[in-house]
């Protein structure tokens, strides 16, 4: 069964990309939206039934238009998740003659991943920024006199908009990828995995001394991963900062809900993102040596130590 999608376009994105590989997609129910916050704002209206938006990239780290957009209200929640293996090429226009570059134009992330090659290759061109990869190959066929001569983007985008391409494989790193996510209105939550994360938006009291080691805490003595952390501004006051979250594991876990519990004890407030399944993840088993190995509760473990039992 197909559900209508949103992605972040124009077609030819490696958001595309994403949205097909995920399962249940096709192409004829995926569509692509201007921006991230269009992209969400659709999901939030009602008028999709979720987003495909980039959130963290291999080489560049995450993406804060799409972390400050799943913090804004009314609430959305991630269902989701796929790293999709992130290729550049530099693409032209298949009429020009001039061989030299004074203007490329890319996504920033793109720009970023492939800064080296740039330096190198195209010591003297400028590069300008644009709302994805896609959106600069389009540009520069669609429009009568660009303001650039060559974009980096897929390989698919050049292909599509009939560019040719000059140069193949000109990431920095060719073992980059990029992680991206479904995004959905608030309902029930896929079921656990055994391989599965859980993103949060943690907001302390206050900007104090102490105040992210008691957050840690929470996580660390119940031998909770954390696989992402990072401080964004909450947008109320300089120097006021919320702390975006994965952990590795999921709500319905014991383990987990006690940590959320904990959390909500020591921070402001908690912004739940979602429980979903980790992309290209194996089931984990927990060998620590501070697991809990039985089911006993807390206060029955506490209670046989203390009769001389355990």
């Amino acid at each position: 069964m197909t559900e209508e999608l949103v992605y972040l376009g124009p077609p030819g994105t490696f958001s595309e990309m994403a949205a097909l590989a995920l399962p249940g997609s096709a192409e004829n129910q995926i569509h692509p939206a201007p921006s991230v916050m269009s992209a969400l704002g659709q999901v939030r209206a009602g008028s999709v039934a979720g987003a495909v938006v980039p959130i963290e990239n291999s080489v560049e780290g995450s993406v804060s238009g799409t972390l400050d957009e799943l913090a804004a209200e009314p609430a959305l929640r991630i269902a989701a998740e796929i790293a999709i293996p992130v290729r550049f090429v530099l693409m032209r226009r298949p009429d020009v003659t001039d061989e030299s570059v004074a203007v490329v134009a890319t996504h920033p992330h793109a720009a970023a991943q492939c800064r080296r090659w740039i330096h190198e290759n195209l010591p003297d061109a400028d590069v300008t920024h644009t709302d994805s990869t896609a959106d600069a190959a389009q540009r520069l066929a669609a429009e009568q006199a660009p303001s650039f001569d060559a974009a980096i983007g897929t390989a698919a985008a050049a292909e599509r908009y009939g560019l040719e391409v000059v140069a193949s494989d000109i990431a920095d790193n060719r073992e980059a990828e990029t992680r991206f996510v479904k995004i959905v209105r608030p309902g029930p939550l896929p079921a656990a995995t055994g391989a599965d994360k859980t993103s949060l938006v943690l907001y302390i009291y206050a900007n104090r001394a102490g105040a992210l080691l008691e957050i840690l805490t929470e996580l660390a003595t119940r031998d909770i991963n954390m696989t992402r952390l990072e401080s964004r501004p909450t947008r109320h006051a300089l120097g006021d900062y919320c702390f975006s979250v994965d952990l590795a594991g999921h709500v319905a876990e014991p383990r987990i809900g006690e940590a959320l519990i904990g959390l909500r004890r020591v921070c402001a407030d908690i912004l739940f993102l979602g429980s979903y399944p980790r992309s290209g993840a194996q089931r984990l088993e927990v060998s620590s040596g501070r697991a809990q190995v039985d089911d006993r509760s807390d206060s029955e473990w506490l209670a046989e130590i203390r009769s001389g039992k355990a």
